[in-house]
């Protein structure tokens, strides 16, 4: 009876390495697939549609101006924000010329673009000295500084109709469309462990 038991484990011990021999590489299905999204920092060029100056002293902090996307902005080959967009801006800091040489000063920050009819919120900034919030820049003319005295003025601020602005996406917008299905991973079968009868103890 012992000796069948003794034979019955030799023989499942030495079975071990076929039956891992048979263990194939089996691909990992890519997770589920969601809808596309519009990440935060995706830059959409600008152009400006309205005059902001300084002359007339007219210009103030809250004021809205608008603008309008040069280029449509895609998503895995898909345009989700057309060309033509309307998208409006605030004006952040008014600073009139004045005596003693004070040239103007004005300062402006995006607010939104709209598509669809859904307001999608903008970064960026851009002032009268053509540096728009450290990513980009709008053509002005340059402030002149006159020879000090109290009846000379400097000259006004000013950014042309046209002027281009580089504004950046501040949110995620989750969009209709399928995002890009990862390649499924394919992970490699351990290689098989062959059990000798040396290292089971048998024979001794």
């Amino acid at each position: 009876m012992k000796s069948i038991l003794f034979g019955a484990a030799v023989a499942a011990l030495f079975a071990v390495p076929a039956t891992a021999q048979t263990v194939h590489a089996a691909p990992i299905a890519a997770p589920v697939s969601s809808n596309a999204m519009l990440r935060v920092g995706t830059e959409v060029p600008l152009r400006l549609l309205e005059e902001l100056t300084t002359k007339g002293k007219k210009l103030r902090v809250g004021q809205r101006f608008r603008l309008e996307t040069t280029e449509a902005v895609m998503v895995q080959g898909v345009q989700v924000i057309p060309a033509g967009s309307p998208a409006v801006g605030e004006i952040t800091d008014v600073r009139n010329k004045g005596m003693w040489g004070k040239s103007g000063h004005l300062g402006a920050r995006l607010l939104y673009v709209t598509v669809n009819g859904r307001q999608i919120r903008l970064s960026g900034a851009f002032d009268d000295k053509g540096v728009a919030g450290g990513v980009g820049a709008v053509a002005v003319s340059a402030i002149v500084f006159l020879p000090a005295g109290f009846f000379m003025t400097g000259t006004s601020a000013r950014v042309p109709v046209g002027a281009m602005v580089k504004g950046f996406i501040d949110e995620d917008v989750q969009l209709s469309i399928q995002a890009s299905a990862p390649a499924p991973l394919t992970v490699q079968a351990p290689a098989p462990v062959v059990v000798t009868p040396a290292a089971a103890g048998i024979g001794k």
